[in-house]
C-alpha cells in the first residue's frame, strides 16, 4: 500500500514548531508531563479528541459531560493506580451512518510506562472500547513532553479509528503480518474482548499542544487521527482534522472547556473531578474525645466488683456519650475486658481510641490493660489488648500513633464475654431518603427514584434480629420505563423495570437473621425472608478469615423465589437454588479481589472475578466480570454481565461521625445471566474492617 498524503500533518508540526520557537521556549526548563492537566472527550486524560500520555492525581474519580454535532459522551474515569487509569462512557450518536440515533457504551484503559525524564518524554499506551461494539474502538502509543512548566507538547500514533486520518502501513507489520491487516469484529452482541484486532491495521499520527496560560485557562490546539469515518456526512460534515479548544478552571474540581473541532461546529465538555483520599473534613465535625485520666485520678480498686451488672453500670454510660454500645464486660484480675459495638465511627481504631480513654477514667489502678473487642451484629470479630502505661505516656507524644500501634496487641477474638444485662432485646429504627438509579435505557439514558426510607432493627439475642425496610417513592421516572425482556433465560433481572411500576410502599427488604461464631477464624450467617426487592427465601452463609491472614474463604447456598412485582408479599412461581464457593485476598492495605464460582439466579453455572480498591476512609471502587455457561447469543446484548462498583461513605462528605455509606453498582446493560442474589449482611464485608489487616490505614485515628 502506497503511503498516503503527509501535507496537513506536517505543515500542523510545522505552525506548532514555529509557534514554540517564537514564543522562545526551550526544553531546559521542562516541567514533568506525568500529570496530566485535564480528560479529552472521551474522558480519558487528554487534550480536545486525543489521549496525553499523563495521567490524573492517584486515585481521581473524573466524570465529563461532552457535547458535538449530533453527539453527546457522558463518561467517568477512575486512575486506579499512579500509572493505571480507566474509563466508561455513555454515547449517543444521531443519524449514524444515515440511520437513527446510536446508544454505545464503550470502556478504556491508559497505562503510563515511561516517567519523562530531562531529555526524553512521558509515554503510555491506551486501548479505547475494549469490550463494546468496536464504534470507538481503538488503540494509541503517545508521548508528552513538557517545553515550559506552562506548555507542553504531545505526539502519538494511532490504531483503529485513530488510525483513520492519513493513514499509513502498520509499522508493527514488520514483527508478524498479523499486524498488517484489521479484521472484521466477531459476535453480534458486543461487550465481548478482541485482541485479535489491538494494533492491527493502518496506524496514523496525531499531535497537539497545550498552553497553561493562567492558573485557570488552558488553551489548546491538536491535529487529529480520527477520520470520523461512520459520522462524517449523516452526522456532520468533517472539513478539517484540526481542533482548538480553551478550558476555563471553575475551581478546584470543576472546569469547563469550549473548542472548536474539525472545522465545523462548536463543543462543549463539563468536567468535575474528585479524589477519594482527600476527605472534605480531614478532622471531622465530632465532639472532642475525652482525656486520658492516670490512675491517681481514678477510684480504689476495693469499690470495684466483677458483677456484670456494677460493671455494665459504671461502663455503659460513659461508652454511650462516645456513641459506642456495650455488649459485655469481664474483670479478670488485672485486665479489664469489654466487648463494643460501634455504630458511629468508620475507622475502628478511632472506636478503639475512644474507648481505651473511658477505661481510663472508669477502671481502678490496679488494671494494667484493657483488652477492648469489637463486634458486628453482636459476633465478637477482633481484641485488642492496650497497656494502660502506653495509654498515659503516649497520648501527647509526636508520634505516638504509631507508638501505640507498635505496642497494641491485636487478636482474633475469644468466646464472647458475659453479656451485659439490658442489652437485650434491643430496638432502632431511622427514617431518611433513598435513591434508586436506572441507568442506560436507550429510551432514557438516565432515570431514578427518589424518595423516602423507613428502616428498623429488633435484636432479641445476641446475633439474632429482625429487620425490615419500606420505601416510599416521593418522585422519580423509573415507572416509565417500558421496555419488554427479549432474554430467552428466566426473567431474573431483565423484568427490573417492573417491580418500579405500582405508586405506594414497598418493602424491599423484611428477614430475620442469625449470625454466630462455629469454630475459631469462622463466621456464620442464616438469613430468612425477603431478601431483596427480587427474591424471598433462605441465604447461608460459612467465612473462615483469620485475624491475620490476606486469605479467606468462604461458601454460600440459597434457596429463593421470585418476589411479585409490587414488593410487597405476593410471591411468583420461578424458585432457584443458587450459591457460591468464594475466595477473597488482599494484595495490598487497599486493594482487593474476590472470586466467586457458583450457580447464579438463572440456573447457569460460572464465576464472577471482581477487584476493588478500598480507601482507608470507607470509599470503594471497583469493577467485577461474570462468566457463565450461558452463551454469548443466549445473553444477549453484552454479551456477559460486568460493571462497576462505588461505595461512598456519608461522613467523607458531612464531616458527621457515621458509618452509613452509599453503595451502587453500575452496569452498562442489565441481562439475565451471571445475576447473582443481593442478599444483605455478607459476611465478608462486615468482617473485613474489625481485623488487624484493616486497622494500620486507619491507626492515625486512635487520638480523634
Amino acid at each position: 500500500m502506497l503511503a498516503r498524503p503527509y501535507r496537513s500533518r506536517f505543515l500542523f508540526f510545522a505552525m506548532a514548531s514555529s509557534a514554540l520557537a517564537g514564543l522562545g521556549f526551550g526544553p531546559a526548563c521542562a516541567q514533568s508531563a506525568d500529570r496530566a492537566w485535564g480528560y479529552n472527550s472521551y474522558g480519558i486524560p487528554g487534550l480536545i479528541d486525543m489521549p496525553v500520555a499523563g495521567s490524573r492525581e492517584d486515585a481521581e474519580l473524573g466524570f465529563n459531560v461532552f457535547a458535538f454535532a449530533g453527539q453527546t459522551r457522558v463518561s467517568a474515569a477512575f486512575q486506579i493506580t499512579p500509572r493505571l487509569s480507566a474509563g466508561f462512557r455513555y454515547s449517543t450518536i444521531k443519524n449514524y451512518m444515515g440511520g437513527g440515533t446510536l446508544y454505545d457504551r464503550s470502556f478504556s484503559i491508559q497505562y503510563r510506562f515511561l516517567d519523562e525524564g530531562r531529555f526524553w518524554p512521558a509515554m503510555a499506551f491506551g486501548i479505547n472500547d475494549m469490550t463494546g461494539t468496536g464504534v470507538y474502538s481503538g488503540e494509541y502509543v503517545v508521548a508528552t513532553k513538557s517545553i515550559s512548566p506552562k506548555l507542553r507538547a504531545t505526539a502519538g500514533i494511532g490504531w483503529g479509528r485513530l488510525g483513520s486520518n492519513n493513514g499509513f502501513d502498520n509499522p508493527l507489520g514488520v514483527l508478524s503480518d498479523h499486524f498488517k491487516t484489521r479484521g472484521e469484529r466477531t459476535g453480534a452482541q458486543g461487550g465481548t474482548f478482541q485482541p485479535q484486532q489491538w494494533f492491527t491495521g493502518d496506524a496514523a499520527l496525531f499531535a497537539g499542544v497545550e498552553w497553561q496560560a493562567t492558573d485557570r485557562l488552558r488553551l489548546m490546539a491538536e491535529y487529529s487521527s480520527d477520520a470520523y469515518t461512520r459520522e462524517d456526512g449523516p452526522t456532520f460534515d468533517r472539513k478539517s482534522p484540526v481542533n482548538i479548544a480553551a478550558q476555563y478552571k471553575i475551581n478546584d474540581q470543576a472546569s469547563i472547556t469550549a473548542g472548536y473541532l474539525y472545522g465545523t461546529d462548536f463543543s462543549v465538555q463539563l468536567s468535575y473531578a474528585l479524589n477519594p483520599k482527600h476527605n472534605a473534613h480531614p478532622s471531622g465535625l465530632k465532639d472532642a474525645p475525652p482525656p486520658v485520666v492516670p490512675r491517681a485520678g481514678v477510684e480504689a480498686a476495693q469499690s470495684w466488683t466483677n458483677d456484670p451488672a456494677y460493671l455494665t453500670a459504671k461502663l455503659r454510660p460513659a461508652l454511650a456519650q462516645q456513641g459506642l454500645v456495650l455488649e459485655g464486660a469481664k474483670l479478670s484480675g488485672s485486665t479489664l475486658a469489654i466487648q463494643i459495638r460501634n455504630d458511629r465511627y468508620n475507622a475502628p481504631p478511632e472506636a478503639l481510641g475512644r474507648a481505651a480513654r473511658v477505661l481510663s477514667a472508669q477502671a481502678p489502678a490496679m488494671v494494667d490493660r484493657f483488652a477492648i473487642t469489637l463486634s458486628e451484629n453482636s459476633q465478637p470479630v477482633s481484641t485488642t489488648t492496650i497497656r494502660r502505661d502506653d495509654l498515659e505516656a503516649y497520648e501527647f507524644h509526636p508520634v505516638g500513633g504509631e507508638l501505640m500501634r507498635a505496642h497494641a496487641q491485636i487478636d482474633g477474638a475469644p468466646p464472647r464475654l458475659p453479656v451485659a444485662p439490658g442489652t437485650y432485646p434491643r430496638f432502632s429504627w431511622g427514617v431518611g431518603p433513598y435513591l434508586l438509579p436506572g441507568l442506560f435505557d436507550p429510551d432514557d439514558p438516565l432515570r431514578a427514584d427518589l424518595g423516602v426510607s423507613v428502616q428498623a432493627q429488633y435484636e432479641i439475642a445476641p446475633g439474632l434480629l429482625l429487620s425490615g425496610r419500606v420505601n416510599q417513592k416521593v418522585i422519580g421516572n423509573l415507572d416509565q420505563a417500558n421496555r419488554p425482556s427479549d432474554s430467552v433465560l428466566p426473567h431474573v433481572r431483565s423484568d427490573a423495570w417492573l417491580y418500579y411500576k405500582g405508586s405506594g410502599p414497598t418493602i424491599p427488604e423484611l428477614t430475620g437473621a442469625y449470625f454466630f461464631r462455629p469454630g475459631r477464624d469462622l463466621f456464620g450467617r442464616v438469613t430468612a425472608g425477603y431478601l431483596e426487592p427480587m427474591f424471598a427465601g433462605v441465604s447461608t452463609e460459612l467465612l473462615w478469615a483469620p485475624e491475620h491472614s490476606r486469605l479467606a474463604l468462604g461458601a454460600e447456598l440459597n434457596r429463593v423465589r421470585q418476589r411479585g412485582y409490587d414488593q410487597r408479599f405476593d410471591l411468583r412461581d420461578y424458585e432457584v437454588t443458587t450459591g457460591h464457593l468464594s475466595a477473597y485476598y488482599q494484595f495490598t492495605d487497599q486493594f482487593y479481589t474476590q472470586l466467586d464460582v457458583g450457580r447464579y439466579l438463572a440456573g447457569d453455572w460460572g464465576a464472577t472475578l471482581s477487584f476493588s480498591r478500598v480507601f482507608d476512609n470507607g470509599w470503594k471502587v471497583g469493577v467485577y466480570a461474570t462468566k457463565t455457561d450461558v452463551s454469548s447469543e443466549d445473553f444477549g446484548e453484552g454479551s456477559f454481565d460486568k460493571g462497576f462498583m462505588i461505595t461512598i461513605p456519608l461522613h467523607w462528605a458531612t464531616g458527621q461521625p457515621t458509618k452509613q455509606r452509599y453503595s451502587t453498582v453500575i452496569q452498562p446493560i442489565v441481562r439475565d445471566g451471571g445475576a447473582r442474589l443481593g442478599v444483605a449482611n455478607r459476611l465478608y464485608g462486615m468482617v473485613r474492617e474489625d481485623q488487624p489487616a484493616s486497622f494500620d490505614g486507619n491507626w492515625e485515628r486512635f487520638w480523634r
